[in-house]
């Protein structure tokens, strides 16, 4: 029993057993869902597919982890963010023209470009929050809603196509390695978010000032620049998933490029066991809950749920998982068990 509850007290013990559980799930409806094969040097299968298509994901949902933890709120402006940084990547590159065979300008100078843009985007949204003390969903709002339009404006209202072989690396794979370059893009964020949050006080300043910000001040922290940085950061986490989603279609489509991506960004925060009042958090758990969406999504597609129909039995399960990880129904249940032992002990005594 006491290595029973030490497991279930471990803080990643709900976002790992989820994860199975959609995984199990997948294995019944599809017995070959872990089978791998290559082909033409490039592995495939449903759980590379799953892998692969949760990259934007999770490098979105890194950046909403910390940006819940210090605030207290969310950053609902992440999906248009990523289509602007795909939108100012393609423009550059194509140097305004709709199609191009060959790069205008030099690759590296429209990453570099579309990169500052998210970070500047996310200062915005810091600006507000940290700031102006505007209240976190009010302030990325404003992007939520004007993003996409200035993408249009970039673009002229056209998506833009890219047709140069090696912009497709990004989204897609390297000749020689098997596995999807995405991949690799997502250990690279994930370990230098963890290496830089673990091994500096900058984890324990956004832990301290997302329980209490003005206990935080008090102590001598600067609440409002913590705050303002992981807003920097979420804006940069937005822009690499936005030329990510622009690589694998090779072109700036300002409408879908992460349309929705920030709800299920969200979801992946809640579904890792973060609390989303702010405090401590888990980058890990956020990881694990970004492929658990990224599963489940996969399991419904593979029971013929129509893409019209996905959020809503999607909404279901969240809800059911999110209800199991609640600490105030996990107290509930507690107290329901207590009171019917209560009442058999009674029924002997009579």
């Amino acid at each position: 029993m006491t290595k029973i509850k030490k497991i279930t007290s471990y803080g990643l013990f709900l976002p790992i057993l989820c994860l199975i559980l959609v995984l199990l799930i997948n294995v019944i409806k599809t017995p070959t869902f872990f089978e791998v094969s290559i082909k033409n040097g490039v592995l495939y299968g449903y759980i590379i597919d799953v892998i692969n298509r949760a990259s934007e994901l999770v490098i979105l949902a890194v950046g909403m982890t910390l940006v819940v933890a210090s605030s207290g709120g969310t950053d609902i402006s992440v999906g248009a963010v990523m289509s602007v940084a795909a939108a100012i990547c393609c423009f550059v590159l194509a140097a305004g023209e709709q199609t191009i065979n060959a790069y205008q300008n030099p690759y590296i100078l429209g990453i570099i470009i579309a990169l500052v843009i998210g970070v500047v985007c996310g200062c915005w949204n810091g600006f507000l929050v940290a700031k102006m003390k505007i209240q976190p969903m009010v302030a990325t709002l404003i992007l939520f809603t004007a993003g996409r339009g200035i993408a249009q404006l970039i673009t002229k209202g056209q998506i833009t196509y890219i047709r140069v072989e090696n912009y497709k690396l990004l989204g897609g794979n390297i000749p020689g390695i098997p596995l999807p370059t995405t991949i690799f893009v997502v250990v690279i964020v994930v370990v230098l978010a963890n290496l830089i949050l673990k091994k500096t006080a900058l984890g324990l300043y956004i832990q301290s000032v997302g329980i209490n910000s003005k206990a935080s001040r008090v102590v001598g922290l600067k609440s409002s620049r913590i705050i303002f940085l992981t807003y920097a950061f979420c804006g940069l986490c937005a822009g690499i998933a936005g030329l990510m989603a622009s690589s694998r279609i090779y072109s700036a489509d300002a409408n879908n490029i992460g349309l929705n991506m920030e709800l299920d960004a969200i979801l992946a925060v809640a579904l890792g066991g973060n609390s989303l009042s702010g405090g401590k958090f888990s980058i890990l758990g956020s990881v694990i809950g970004a492929y658990t969406i990224q599963a489940l999504t996969t399991t419904l597609y593979a029971m013929s749920v129509s893409a019209d129909q996905l959020p809503v039995y999607k909404a279901i399960v969240v809800v059911i998982i999110v209800s199991l990880q609640s600490k105030e129904f996990n107290k509930m249940v507690r107290g329901l068990k207590a009171k019917l032992k209560d009442g058999k002990e009674r029924e002997k005594v009579a």
